[in-house]
């Protein structure tokens, strides 16, 4: 591949709902480019991006995944993404390194839950939109309906610029309405022809409306067009591509990856309308004032690091996009976040998995390099020499499906530990954290498709096997009575004996408050030196509660009186008092078991929210309130005990389609229903 300026790369990520053929239109982009010989389905396991273990075992995209093509004396870096909601980082990452995006969408599902998530990044990323309606060849494709879809969806911006020629079997190629001449495919081109008569009145129609919509972008051709004044195809071009680059018109392109029609039309469109990769500014910190500033492609280097990966044979790979200055081979760099140089041995782009080396990535580029020792996602690399800059943090959403995970071989502990450290690294929407009260380790990602995925990954990569579980509920134990009781430890046995008396008053504690110890001892009954060990038995016997071995909170311990031996007395001795006065006190007390409850906010089309409360109600929720966010988007606030959600992330998936997101922190404690801690004490008993 040869070497390209920042003003003949694009840069586009290819995105859309699972299944409307981001990976099939890669494919096909990748074939009618050059950059591959020979074009394979998805169902084959062998297209160029979708090369992982677990993308061919399952068929769907996991990974953001870069194919770079050469076209019209320009590069134009695709970056293939994920459609399923569990992989959203990749394509929040992926909208960092681009400057539009490809949606690609199905001629006979039209707009799908992926689509909506999709536009809305790309809109929250401030991306221009080309929509490519895929699988023309179908049986049901109806491009009319489609656009019918689509402008319900998103507008009447949506604007179509070309036609289909055929329909279903017969299609066979795509008519310009910009140009008004038809091109029928042939092989991998097309052959000009004119218009057929039965489309003609269909063409005249759209291209009056692409006119009318171009003009729009224009104020002054806008005033021309409304006093009768023809305007010129070079300024119908001027205004498409001023309206297309400034995201208020949505060009609809249409076209089959499978016969490979449209594919170098839309390639054409994507060099016309979208920006030159050097053309667009960025926005930087600068680490010194603390202010953001913004700059273009003449400042000092300035690379952004969207993804990284683990390769089994090259190690970690850095994927980066250059937007001032330019990054060489055998070069040093400097992380602005970590502050660390960082070597730079070779730079190079990958197709796939499929290395391309480089002499050096310019502004405006994507690029990898390997073996970064400090940086990681997010990071800035920059030039130590001028100004340290720092872009702006790539927003993750938060995980919000948890799953304990243990050893499959006893002793893999640690290896696990440093595998999910790597993965990690990687992913930035996986969390993994100790829990000291259950002793679980705790790994939280994006759903249950992708925490397998991660096992899977795992096994692979570090060779070490996990199985995953429900995370053990952190109920606690508390009492609702007052009682005072006395605790005697005696014993005698030859030599020393052991003997410790304590008396004491347990009481209750507001929720939150915690554990209190109070000495009240006169005149010496219970030593000085032994009430520590009192207080320490005390604590110690809290840790497992008399109901169901759960810890025990909000309570006071009064130590009123005791006696003591001045031979057989001991810390010990003492401490086994303390024991055995928890215990009786507790049973006293009226114990009882609590759950915890978390906050809950659920974001849902307002269609749904009847199904979304209803499913909270089953779960024994409390809903606490509703507030409409956006147009037709409303979050549902709600506090639900924590046993009744750790699938959570599956069920609002079922019942929202894939729509809902949410959020959810813990709240507080409350007491199980009677009936339900029956059931958790006698497991315990058994247990």
């Amino acid at each position: 591949m040869k070497e390209y300026t920042g003003d003949k790369i694009r840069n586009v990520a290819i995105v859309g709902h699972g299944g409307a053929g981001t990976t099939s239109v890669t494919e096909a982009l990748l074939y009618r480019s050059g950059a591959i010989s020979r074009m394979c389905k998805v169902e084959d396991g062998a297209t160029t991006t979708d090369y992982e273990p677990e993308e061919i075992k399952r068929k769907v995209s996991v990974n953001a995944t870069l194919a770079p093509v050469e076209w019209r004396d320009s590069k134009i870096n695709f970056i293939d993404t994920p459609g399923f909601a569990d992989f959203v980082a990749e394509v929040k990452g992926a909208f960092r390194a681009v400057d539009s995006a490809l949606i690609v969408v199905c001629a006979t599902s039209g707009v799908q839950v992926g689509t909506e998530q999709c536009w809305k990044l790309a809109e929250e990323a401030g991306l221009p939109r080309i929509i490519f309606v895929n699988k023309m060849d179908r049986e049901n494709a109806d491009f009319d309906s489609i656009l019918d879809n689509l402008r319900g969806k998103f507008g009447k911006h949506v604007l179509p610029l070309q036609l289909p020629l055929g329909k279903e079997d017969n299609f066979q190629g795509i008519i310009d309405l910009y140009k008004m001449k038809a091109y029928r495919a042939n092989g991998n081109g097309s052959d000009e022809i004119d218009i057929p008569e039965e489309y003609m009145e269909a063409a005249q129609a759209a291209h009056e409306k692409m006119v009318e919509a171009a003009v729009e972008a224009d104020d002054d051709c806008m005033m021309r067009y409304l006093d009768g004044e023809t305007i010129s195809d070079e300024e119908i071009m001027k205004c498409l591509i001023k309206g297309i680059r400034q995201a208020i018109i949505y060009p609809m392109l249409c076209g089959s990856a499978y016969k490979d029609i449209g594919l170098g039309r839309l390639m054409n469109a994507i060099i016309d309308f979208t920006y030159p990769a050097i053309l667009n500014d960025y926005i930087v910190m600068d680490k010194e004032t603390g202010e953001e500033e913004i700059r273009d492609a003449n400042a000092p280097t300035a690379a952004l690091v969207f993804k990284t990966t683990s390769d089994p044979f090259v190690g970690r790979l850095s994927f980066f996009r250059v937007f001032s200055g330019s990054i060489k081979a055998d070069s040093v760099v400097f992380n602005s976040r970590r502050e660390q140089d960082e070597r730079i041995a070779n730079v190079f782009t990958m197709r796939g998995k499929t290395q391309i080396p480089m002499k050096q990535v310019v502004a405006g580029d994507i690029g990898v390099c390997a073996k970064l020792q400090y940086t990681c996602t997010g990071d800035t690399l920059c030039d130590k020499n001028a100004a340290e800059v720092e872009f702006p943090p790539i927003e993750f959403p938060l995980p919000m499906y948890t799953r304990a995970i243990y050893p499959k071989k006893k002793g893999d502990e640690d290896k696990i530990m440093s595998a999910l450290t790597r993965l990690m690294d990687e992913d930035p929407t996986i969390i993994v954290i100790k829990n000291p009260v259950t002793k679980e380790t705790l790994i939280s990602g994006m759903g249950d498709q992708h925490i397998e995925i991660i096992m899977e990954r795992m096994q692979r990569k570090f060779g070490v096997e996990a199985l995953l579980k429900a995370p053990i509920i952190e109920y606690r134990e508390t009492i609702r009575s007052s009682a005072e009781v006395e605790g005697k430890h005696k014993k005698q046995s030859g030599g020393h004996g052991q003997y410790g008396h304590v008396v004491i008053k347990m009481e209750p504690l507001p929720p939150g408050g915690g554990f209190e110890f109070v000495d009240k001892i006169f005149g010496g009954a219970v030593p000085r030196q032994y009430i520590p060990a009192v207080e320490k038995g005390m604590r110690e016997s809290m840790e497992k509660g008399i109901l169901a071995g759960y810890p025990v909170v909000d309570m006071r311990i009064t130590l009123l009186d005791g006696s003591y031996h001045t031979v057989d007395s001991s810390e010990m001795a003492f401490k086994t008092a303390s024991n055995i006065a928890f215990k009786k006190a507790m049973e006293q007390c009226k114990p009882v078991l609590l759950e915890p409850i978390y906050s809950l906010n659920v974001t849902c089309a307002d269609s749904m929210m009847g199904d979304v409360i209803g499913d909270l109600n089953q779960k024994r929720g409390r809903i606490l309130g509703m507030q409409s966010v956006e147009e037709g988007l409303s979050v549902v606030t709600a506090q639900v005990p924590y046993a009744e959600i750790t699938e959570y992330a599956v069920d609002l998936r079922a019942i929202t389609q894939g729509q809902g997101t949410f959020e959810m922190k813990f709240d507080h404690y409350e007491d199980v229903p009677a009936k339900m801690a029956e059931k958790i004490i006698a497991e315990h008993k058994q247990a």
